[in-house]
């Protein structure tokens, strides 16, 4: 077999869907993450925020099953955030054995500033597509997340 009649089994894996999704994912994940950087925080951080704000106050339970996350690092994401003055740790009315977490004003704050920030990575990671092109790629992608 000669050079050019072997298979071209990279050029083959790289034309995957799977494979070009899992390529614009990282691209994404990295914009986003440099971008909410400017505000101190990491990807985790944010997920953790963002899921203290839409559904506080939560138990430390709650937000481990809403992200998939190990219970450990949530705990330690919630120090880090707690430190930082965003989110705090109260005695759950309902259960007093357990945490409610809460998200503090400034943490409300930076979760908009952060919302911005990853528009702006994701604007950028777009930047090849016209709007329309944009629109109907993520129409797309969320039909295939849902199926």
């Amino acid at each position: 077999m000669t050079a050019t009649e072997r298979p071209r089994a990279l050029a083959h894996i790289q034309s995957l869907p799977s494979w070009l999704a899992g390529q614009v994912a990282a691209r994404g994940r990295s914009l986003v993450a440099e971008a909410i950087a400017e505000e101190g925080l990491k990807l985790p951080h944010h997920a953790v925020l963002a899921a203290v704000s839409e559904y506080g106050p939560v138990a430390q339970a709650d937000v481990v099953r809403r992200l998939g996350f190990d219970a450990k690092d949530v705990v330690l994401l919630l120090n880090d955030l707690e430190e930082a003055g965003l989110a705090v740790r109260d005695p759950d009315p309902q259960d007093r054995r357990k945490n409610a977490v809460t998200v503090t004003p400034a943490g409300a704050r930076t979760l908009k500033r952060c919302a911005e920030l990853a528009e702006r990575a994701n604007a950028a990671l777009l930047a090849p597509l016209s709007a329309a092109e944009g629109q109907q790629l993520v129409e797309l992608l969320a039909r295939v997340y849902e199926g």
